[in-house]
């Protein structure tokens, strides 16, 4: 394919319709837009140029410039006459590229390049999803929700709580049934919900029988409008294991408040090796193995993820055949943002005490220790029947070609995982992806970016469009002076050098 099949006349007849008085029909979805002159379709992507279907975004090429030696151009940089960059490091991302719907049109740039001596293609296309979501780790102890509670955005529901993890609470926002299953608000709602999510802005969820929480990847939560600080070192358990050597001799007895496993230094396995007496300190709950506690109390948003304000409310008893006047209790959270210290009286009741140095020292380990709170979120995709058939005329050549890893599948040039088993569904951190990669449809669905990188003879194998294949000299010729030009991320391999086989 020549230079001038890239054209903006071209390029219309390929991706739009004519009809009558100037107005194009956009096919790039199945809302089929009628689009008069100067104006855009309902998604925006889309308008009408004096009689021709053009995209309002401009296509982003990342540039590998600390590779090539050469400055960037910015986007919107006049008189860019093409020479500054280097064929061989730059990457047509799908950001811009359009769609492939209907399913007969090949992608809209198929593009060959060269890499260490071997030709690679890379077929770019923006994938409309309909079977998509984010995943959504949230970096707290504080209890969000029980699981299988519904996800709302503005009353509707647009996902569900799913297991926590290891200092993590799990959402799972989005996907078909949420997208087109229930009613148009509904599915309305839960896009909007995916592109902010996916577009790094901020998002305030409510969940049933639960709390508010705002969600922005790369941030803080905010949980009942108090942002998070930490992420817990460990389980109650596991932090007594950590710290238990650095409490011998300053405490007699420490107990690390948790919603899922409450830790007792003196019952537990580190405390018998170090030699320390029994405390004779019950606290309440279901005892698992010595020192470990279950359901010490409800989960919420006080101490250690549960609903406690007060931690001696978890103590069900002090034996006195055990305990002895002046005994040293630390009471601490997973985090260390709480504490507190108390010294048994002649009574063998607690009292609250100064703080000793030392201890105060280890506690502040442990806040040292916990990582920043942060939101992640994780876009979730499956790649079907548009999008490899803007690839190959045999789709299931390509599915198999990815699962082998022969085919590269990246998102706006950023890495994505590839589940195993059937079909080609991938998941990509949105904070990777270049600025403004996300989009949708009011069908409604998520649009995004996707390209597969393949080297050129094992492209024509899979049966591909062939004889759409664009030299990267000739696009950058095309659409380079009104790209939007990103550099690289220099943190992420090269798609092209992983097929060839030599070093990103």
């Amino acid at each position: 394919m020549s230079a001038d099949s890239l054209s903006t006349e071209a390029r219309s007849k390929k991706f739009g319709a004519a009809e009558a008085d100037g107005i194009v029909r956009c096919d790039a979805c199945p809302v089929l837009c009628r689009i008069r002159p100067g104006r855009s379709g309902a998604c925006s992507r889309y308008a009408n140029d004096n009689g021709h279907l053009v995209r309002t975004d401009p296509v982003v090429l990342l540039h590998d410039a600390a590779e090539a030696g050469q400055a960037l151009v910015p986007f919107g940089a006049a008189e860019w006459d093409g020479r500054v960059l280097d064929p061989s490091r730059t990457f047509v991302t799908g950001i811009g590229a359009g769609t492939t719907y209907p399913d007969y049109k090949p992608a809209p740039f198929i593009v060959a390049s060269e890499h260490q001596g071997v030709e690679t293609v890379t077929v770019v296309t923006e994938g409309i999803f309909s079977y998509c979501g984010v995943k959504v780790k949230i970096d707290t102890d504080r209890h969000l929700g029980p699981e299988r509670a519904a996800v709302r955005v503005n009353g509707e529901e647009v996902g569900h709580v799913t297991t926590a993890e290891y200092g993590s609470q799990m959402l799972s926002v989005g996907g078909v049934r949420h997208l087109t299953g229930g009613s148009k608000k509904e599915g309305t709602v839960t896009c909007d919900a995916l592109l902010r999510l996916c577009s790094g802005d901020a998002v305030t969820m409510t969940i049933d029988g639960g709390h508010e929480v705002v969600v922005q990847a790369g941030h803080a939560p905010i949980v009942d409008g108090t942002p998070e600080q930490r992420m817990r070192v460990g389980c109650g358990s596991a932090t007594v294991g950590i710290f238990a050597r650095q409490w011998l001799g300053h405490a007699d007895e420490v107990i690390v408040v948790d919603d899922h496993i409450t830790g007792v230094l003196t019952e537990h396995q580190a405390g018998r090796v170090l030699g320390m007496r029994p405390a004779g300190i019950r606290v309440k709950g279901r005892r698992s193995t010595p020192g470990r506690y279950f359901q010490v109390a409800n989960p919420g948003v006080g101490w250690g993820g549960t609903d406690i304000a007060d931690p001696l409310s978890i103590i069900q008893g002090i034996d006195p055949a055990t305990a002895w006047p002046g005994l040293r209790l630390l009471m601490t959270s997973t985090t260390g943002e709480h504490a507190l210290w108390v010294v048994l009286d002649e009574t063998l009741t607690p009292v609250p005490a100064e703080m000793p140095a030392p201890v105060r020292g280890v506690v502040d380990r442990i806040g040292e220790n916990c990582e920043p709170s942060l939101c992640t979120v994780l876009f979730m995709a499956g790649a079907g029947g548009s999008l490899r058939a803007g690839v190959t005329e045999n789709p299931v050549l390509l599915t198999r070609s990815v699962a082998a890893g022969e085919t590269k599948v990246t998102m706006g040039g950023a890495p994505v995982t590839v589940w195993p088993g059937g079909g080609i569904t991938v998941m990509a951190d949105v904070t990777r992806l270049p600025k403004n990669a996300f989009g949708s449809v009011p069908t409604p669905a998520i649009v995004a970016p996707i390209e597969f990188t393949l080297p050129r003879d094992l492209y024509a194998r899979l049966g591909g469009h062939d004889g759409d294949v664009v030299a990267m000299t000739d696009v950058l010729r095309e659409v380079g002076p009104a790209a939007r030009i990103d550099p690289w991320n220099p943190g992420q391999p090269w798609p092209a050098g992983e097929v060839a086989g030599g070093p990103a």
